[in-house]
This record gives structure tokens, sequence and C-alpha cells, in this order.
């Protein structure tokens, strides 16, 4: 029996690998109970663009709702569109597409961004 770390282990793997031969920019995204981060990575590995709620912008309210997720993922894709990028594949780290994960990407796409 595999435990949970495991499994989501194993789901990082097999859509990263996707991505790598696709060799597509990707948009990451990083949840803990408390706070929400949001990356965007080149091919190569480079990181572009960064947001999370640990900035002093959003971390004035409540950090770890579907509320702040969202202004997160309206950050990423602001900074984003400033740089370029418009067309991403989203990475959930193998985290369920339900709750934060979810309204993140939905204001990123919401605010521009194709996925």
């Amino acid at each position: 029996m595999h435990s949970r770390k495991q499994n989501r282990i194993r789901r990082i793997c097999s859509a990263r690998a996707r991505m790598r031969r696709k060799r597509v920019t990707r948009l990451t995204v990083h949840r803990t109970p408390r706070h929400m981060y949001a990356q965007i990575i080149e091919p190569t590995g480079r990181v572009v663009v960064a947001a999370s709620t640990l900035e002093p912008a959003l971390r004035s309210s409540v950090t770890g709702n579907g509320e702040s997720a969202g202004k997160v993922g309206t950050l990423i894709a602001e900074r984003a569109l400033a740089k370029g990028i418009s067309e991403i594949a989203f990475d959930r780290s193998g985290f369920k597409y339900h709750g934060r994960v979810k309204a993140l990407a939905e204001a990123a796409r919401n605010a521009g961004l194709s996925f």
C-alpha cells in the first residue's frame, strides 16, 4: 500500500515528465496549510516569475484560504503577461485540482493566462 506522499510524488513525476517532453513553460503551484506559492518556470528550469501569500500586499489578510489563493493567481498572471508569457502548462505538483489550487488556476485564467 502506498502512502499519501508516495502517491503525490508519483503524480508529480508523471505530469512533469510530460511537460519536459513537450518543452513548455509551466505554472507550478505549491500549497501549505498556511500559504500558497506559484512560480512560472521555463523549460530550461529558470524561474521567470514568482508570487506567494508571503508578499506584503497579500500578507495583511488571512493567507490560507481560497480568496488569497485567487489573489496569488491574479498576481502571477499579471507578472507573466508583463514578461510576455501568455501560454503555459499548469503543474499542480500532485495536489488535487480542488479548493485553493483550483481557485489559483481559475484566477490566473481570468487574468489572461491560457492553459
